[in-house]
């Protein structure tokens, strides 16, 4: 009989924490006049207690969808590789007709500016669509999609299959067994994986597609840290499954990702402010806060999980010394989940077909978000004759 998971068997133990600190918050409201971030708002409450439950739910779905396209496990690997090669093909080859038709050839390599510093001159109007065939370039953005997402379904299935701990655990004479030295190896190994893993999240729109679920709301307390992500099975990841390299059973592995999971639940908090000198080396409530935050100074910070020595290791620590922002740089201002956990594969996708050259769609995928957000500028202008190169920036004497 398969052992429950122990995320699952912590339910209990969450609900009645929220219910303690909604307790708490109210023996300690906020000043008149004034709001707090920290306080539960019903409907962000719901949407993140039903992207939770979906998070449960997204494993099962997710291997019934995926299995029959991922090698060694379903016919459908082929034909999902298949459709990927076709798809670059047939894109390659409607991006050189859409060229040529709007524009008598291909244009001299490095023909399109990359400066994002801009001036509008206001004696030029701005242009027509330089792309001269609507249509056809809608089915080329269309193919171009499928080319990018069916390549990169291919890459993450194989890439899972390749690097379970199940595989891995099969292939290595090691067994720690189910000691104190296992679970030992198993949870600081799952840590310092995670922190690559999450760092890795925030710098790859195509893993930030997944994670930003867990950012989306502009409310920070306990109910927030059930707000996670219920589309991993289509992205990469450093495999935890190399734990079982160093003989760690798979099932140990299972523990040691419950546990940190479980961990990260109660550093979701307004109410704790400190816990003294264990801030020097464990993930708290206050390092998070800061994770969280929009703030600029803020972003890409403290990705650790149990342990915030990995983010001093490498550079990425910040402390919190300014009030805490919440939420994405850009709000999505919705409570509906199925746009929280959609919104940003939708907007790569759009970005994705409404690229012109191969370089362009595979970096709205895998660079990060904020490159995305210069290419846009950069890209508006180069379209716009209005635009035109900014003169130098002054330089102190």
């Amino acid at each position: 009989m398969q052992r429950p998971d122990l995320t699952v068997l912590a339910i209990p133990a969450f609900v009645g924490a929220m219910a303690a600190e909604y307790w708490w918050q109210k023996r300690h409201p906020a000043p008149a006049g004034t709001t707090r971030a920290g306080d539960y708002e019903l409907a962000d409450t719901v949407a993140s207690l039903t992207m939770g439950v979906g998070s449960l739910l997204a494993p099962f779905v997710a291997k019934r969808l995926l299995d029959p396209v991922t090698p060694g496990k379903g016919r459908g690997a082929r034909w999902l590789m298949g459709t990927a090669v076709a798809a670059s093909a047939a894109t390659t080859v409607l991006d050189v007709v859409r060229r040529h038709r709007a524009e008598g050839g291909l244009p001299p390599a490095g023909s399109i500016p990359e400066e994002a510093r801009q001036v509008r001159r206001t004696d030029v109007p701005p242009s027509a669509d330089p792309d001269a065939v609507p249509a056809l370039r809608r089915v080329t953005g269309g193919m171009a999609v499928a080319a990018v997402a069916s390549t990169a379904l291919t890459v993450a299935t194989t890439w899972s299959a390749l690097t379970s701990g199940e595989k891995l655990f099969a292939r290595t004479g090691r067994d720690l067994g189910t000691g104190l030295l296992a679970n030992t190896v198993a949870l600081l190994g799952w840590d310092a994986i995670y922190y690559w893993n999450h760092r890795f999240n925030h710098e790859s729109r195509w893993l930030w597609a997944m994670h930003v679920v867990h950012h989306s709301s502009e409310r920070y307390n306990l109910s927030t840290a059930l707000r996670q992500p219920v589309a991993e099975g289509v992205t990469m990841s450093v495999p935890y499954g190399l734990l079982a390299l160093a003989g760690v059973r798979p099932s140990v592995i299972e523990n040691a990702r419950a546990l940190n999971l479980i961990y990260q639940f109660w550093i979701h908090t307004e109410a704790v402010r400190s816990i003294g000198w264990l801030e020097k080396v464990l993930n708290t409530p206050s390092h998070h806060r800061v994770h969280h935050g929009s703030n600029s100074r803020y972003l890409d910070r403290n990705h650790g999980s149990i342990l915030i020595v990995w983010d001093k290791l490498f550079g990425t620590f910040e402390e919190e010394d300014e009030p805490v922002v919440y939420g994405l740089t850009k709000n999505i201002d919705t409570y509906d989940p199925a746009v929280i956990a959609t919104h940003e594969w939708r907007d790569i996708a759009r970005d994705v077909a409404g690229s012109q050259t191969w370089r362009d769609r595979w970096s709205f995928l895998l660079r990060g978000p904020g490159w995305a957000y210069e290419r846009h500028r950069a890209l508006a202008a180069a379209r716009d004759p209005a635009m035109e190169p900014a003169p130098p920036a002054p330089v102190a004497a």
